[in-house]
């Protein structure tokens, strides 16, 4: 069962982190989930559902998000739309959730990603189809990868009941997707342009292919990532300009 098996993955995550801790810290990766070879959750079909209602990662068919960031003068804006699509994944109906950025309105990345919500309320992330775009043409497929295809495996975006201290993989494709977090703080209020949000979680995240860049991530309840800014390698802040139910 997944939420055994869950279980087990998070003891090994925090013996990680505790041997880690014991050693020098400025030679230590910022997030240690331990060696990806010990990280196999077993996905069973059956304790899924493509219904995702988790409060920190709503996936309500028809939601829209809009986000804006400047970076060296240009202005980036990255829209992220629950579609009404499926695609099963592992034997694993998912929701396809189609994520969209522009620099000063020109196309720059065009992402379908791929979630589904276990019986215990925790969301996987699935995987992902991205394309990267120059100059209007498509570019590059890098970092795309699918659960159960060429040794990529399904990793958490967002707890049941995120709890301080917990490290964890979000998706783990050797060498293309490996993406880790750490639950750092519950309980926050933020306020960005889209509003101000209490009983705000915030993730520290951060992968092995940028080592210097670690990045903050705030969950707000009932509408999911409200802020996203770089605290190591950067100063890019990521803000929630507006966001729309559905139908």
């Amino acid at each position: 069962m997944i939420r055994a098996k869950v279980a087990i993955v998070v003891a090994m995550i925090a013996a990680a982190v505790l041997a880690g801790a014991c050693g020098d810290s400025a030679a230590e990766p910022v997030i240690d989930v331990g060696d990806p070879a010990d990280y196999a959750p077993v996905i069973e079909p059956a304790e899924f559902t493509s219904t995702v209602d988790n409060p920190y990662w709503p996936l309500a068919p028809g939601t829209r998000w809009v986000y804006e960031a400047e970076a060296d003068g240009e202005v980036e804006r990255i829209e992220v739309v629950v579609t009404d699509q499926a695609k099963t994944v592992m034997g694993v109906a998912t929701v396809v959730v189609r994520d969209t950025v522009t620099v000063d309105g020109e196309l720059v990345e065009d992402t379908f990603d791929w979630y589904a919500q276990d019986a215990a309320g925790n969301v996987w992330y699935m995987g992902e189809d991205s394309t990267e775009y120059e100059g209007g043409e498509a570019a590059s497929k890098a970092g795309s990868w699918e659960g159960g295809v060429d040794g990529a495996i399904p990793g958490v975006v967002m707890w049941a009941d995120p709890q301080v201290g917990r490290a964890y993989r979000q998706e783990f494709y050797e060498g293309e997707a490996e993406d880790v977090a750490e639950v750092i703080r519950v309980g926050e209020q933020v306020t960005v342009p889209a509003g101000t949000f209490d009983s705000v979680v915030v993730t520290r995240e951060w992968n092995p292919f940028e080592p210097d860049v670690v990045e903050e991530k705030f969950y707000a309840p009932g509408v999911g990532v409200v802020l996203e800014r770089k605290v190591e390698g950067g100063d890019e802040v990521v803000e929630l300009i507006e966001i729309s139910e559905g139908p």
